[in-house]
C-alpha cells in the first residue's frame, strides 16, 4: 500500500461518511482525506481532478492513497461491495446522438410521412452546433457530475457521429464498453451498425418531437447482437449497479437484454429499471418483448415510473397504492420510485413511504430532466442516503437540468444542485399530502420534506425539515468536487 497524504481547508468529513465526533470543529484548521483510486494512475493525479485539488490543498498536501477505496458505507442495499464492483453504475444500451432542431411545426403522425420527413433530415449531417449526446449517456453524466464512476455497454458505429459520442463521454470522464464481439460487424458502411441517431425536433411553442430509424422498423436497431460478450460481462460483473430503461428495446433484441439482467443477477450487481413511455408499447408488444419486460419488472432492485406509467402497468390511478402493488410485483424490488413532476416524488418500501415535494424552478426544458433524476436516485442508493435525502437529492438534480436547454452535456453540474439545495424553495402542497399519502398509510410510516424549521412527527407522519437534510446531503455532495471528473 503507498501513502501519501492530503490536506484541505475544510470542517467537513472528506468523504462524508466520517462520524461527527471525528469532525474538526475549526474550518481553517487542516484535515486528512481518503481518495478513491480513480483519481491516480501510477500515483500521480489524472486531470482534470489536479486542478481541484490543488486550488484547495496547501502545498504541504500529504496524500493517503489505498489500492482500493470507496466512498460507499457497507449497505445491505447492494446485493454485493467488495474489491471487484469498481464502477458505481453501468447503463445498458441505448447510447445514441441526439440531433435537436427549432422546427416550425413538429413532423406528421402518419408513419409513412413521418419516415420521409426524417430520411430528408438526414441527408446531409446538421452542423455540429446541433449535436448532442442522448439517451442513457444523459444519466451517465449526471451520474459523473454527482462523483460516481461510471461506464455505458453499448454499441456506437466508427463514423463521426460514433467518435463524436465517444469524446464527449470521455471528457466527462466516462468509459464506454462495446457490446460486439470481434468479427461480428461484417461491414462498417451497413446502416445497422451506425450509431443510433434521435432528431430532437422541438416547435416555436417548445413542444418536442422524436423520431429515430429504429421508430420505422420491426427489429431493434442491432437486432445483429446475439450473445454478451466477456467484456461486457466484466463490466456487469465489476458494477454496483446497472441501469436498464425502455428505449433499450429500441436498439438491443430482447433476449440479450434478458441475458444481460440474468448476469447481472447472478455477479451480485444491483438493477434499476425505469420503463419511460416505452413501458405500454412492450406490455402489448412481442412475446419476447412482454417476457423481457416482466423480467425487469419482477428482477429490478429499484423501479422508477412515473405516476401515469405506474396507473398504465397496473390500472390503479393512486400513485401511492399503484406503487405499492409494483413493490408487491417485484421478486428482488427493494424501492419503486413514482415521479410526479411538479408534485415531487414518492418512494416506496415494504414499511414505508418516502415523499419529496419539488423544487420551485424556472423550467426552461424537461429533456433530460428523468434521466437525471435516476442518476441521483443511484448516488443516494449506493451512499446509504436516508430515503427522504435520496429523493431531495433527485429533486434537485432533475430540477436543476430543467433550468437549462437540452440534454447530454447540458444535464444539471454539482454546483447549480448545490445552489438549489441550499436556497431550498419547495413547492409544498398540504392538499396533497392529506388527500394522496394518507391514503396510503395502511400501517407504514410516511416520511416527508417539509419547509417547517422542527422535526415533528404525528402517529405515523414524520415530518423531516428540508434545512436539515440539506445539512447532511451537502458534505456528501462536496466530495463529488475531489472524487470524481466534476465540473466546477
Amino acid at each position: 500500500m503507498h501513502h501519501y497524504t492530503l490536506t484541505l481547508k475544510s470542517s467537513l468529513s472528506p468523504n462524508g461518511f466520517l462520524p461527527s465526533s471525528e469532525y474538526h470543529p475549526n474550518p481553517r484548521l487542516m484535515i486528512q482525506a481518503i481518495l478513491a483510486p480513480t483519481l491516480f494512475s501510477n500515483h500521480k493525479i489524472l486531470k482534470p481532478h489536479f486542478r481541484i485539488l490543488k486550488n484547495g490543498c496547501s502545498k504541504s498536501a500529504n496524500f493517503y492513497v489505498p489500492r482500493c477505496s470507496y466512498s460507499v458505507a457497507q449497505d445491505e442495499r447492494l446485493t454485493s461491495v467488495g474489491a471487484d464492483k469498481v464502477f458505481d453504475v453501468a447503463t445498458l444500451g441505448n447510447l445514441c446522438v441526439d440531433i435537436v432542431l427549432n422546427v416550425p411545426k413538429l413532423p406528421p403522425n402518419s408513419r409513412e410521412e413521418r419516415k420521409a420527413y426524417m430520411d430528408e433530415l438526414s441527408k446531409s449531417p446538421p452542423d455540429k452546433l446541433y449535436w448532442e449526446a442522448g439517451g442513457n449517456c444523459n444519466m451517465a453524466i449526471a451520474a459523473a457530475r454527482l462523483g460516481l464512476h461510471c461506464t455505458t455497454i453499448g454499441h456506437v458505429g466508427d463514423e463521426i457521429y460514433g467518435n463524436f459520442l465517444l469524446d464527449v463521454l470521455r471528457k466527462e470522464g466516462i468509459s464506454m464498453v462495446g457490446m460486439s464481439e470481434q468479427g461480428q460487424i461484417s461491414s462498417s458502411s451497413s446502416t445497422e451498425y451506425e450509431t443510433l441517431l434521435c432528431w430532437v425536433l422541438v416547435d416555436p411553442s417548445q413542444r418536442h418531437g422524436f423520431c429515430s430509424r429504429a421508430d420505422f422498423s420491426k427489429e431493434p436497431a442491432f437486432s445483429w447482437m446475439v450473445n454478451l460478450s466477456a467484456e461486457v460481462k466484466m463490466a456487469l460483473k465489476k458494477s454496483k449497479v446497472l441501469f436498464c430503461n425502455g428505449y433499450g428495446f429500441d436498439e438491443l433484441p430482447p433476449n440479450l437484454i434478458v441475458s444481460a439482467l440474468e448476469y447481472a443477477a447472478d455477479v451480485g450487481t444491483s438493477i434499476f429499471f425505469d420503463p419511460g413511455p416505452r413501458g405500454k408499447t412492450l406490455a402489448n408488444g412481442s412475446p419476447d418483448e412482454q417476457k423481457a419486460l416482466n423480467m425487469l419488472l419482477r428482477m429490478n432492485d429499484v423501479l422508477l415510473v412515473t405516476s401515469e406509467e405506474a396507473e398504465s402497468l397496473t390500472g390503479i390511478q393512486d400513485p401511492v397504492l399503484a406503487g405499492q402493488e409494483l413493490l408487491r410485483k417485484g421478486v428482488r424490488t427493494k424501492w419503486v420510485i413514482v415521479k410526479m413532476g411538479s408534485k415531487g416524488s414518492i418512494l416506496i418500501t415494504t414499511s414505508s413511504i418516502s415523499y419529496a415535494p419539488s423544487f420551485k424552478v424556472d423550467v426552461v426544458d424537461t429533456v433530460g430532466c428523468g434521466d437525471s433524476f435516476v442518476a441521483a436516485i443511484v448516488f443516494g442508493y449506493i451512499n446509504n442516503l436516508p430515503l427522504v435525502h435520496t429523493l431531495t437529492v433527485a429533486n434537485a438534480v432533475g430540477a436543476a437540468t430543467a433550468m437549462g436547454s437540452g440534454a447530454g452535456r447540458n444535464v444539471a453540474t454539482l454546483e447549480n444542485v448545490m445552489k438549489l439545495l441550499k436556497r431550498s424553495t419547495l413547492n409544498e402542497d398540504d392538499k396533497y399530502l392529506k388527500d394522496v399519502l394518507i391514503n396510503g398509510l395502511d400501517g407504514q410510516e410516511v416520511t416527508f420534506l417539509s419547509k417547517k424549521a422542527v422535526n415533528g412527527s404525528n402517529n405515523q407522519l414524520i415530518l423531516v425539515p428540508v434545512q436539515k437534510v440539506v445539512s447532511e446531503v451537502l458534505p456528501k455532495l462536496e466530495f463529488g468536487l475531489l472524487k470524481g471528473n466534476v465540473p466546477v
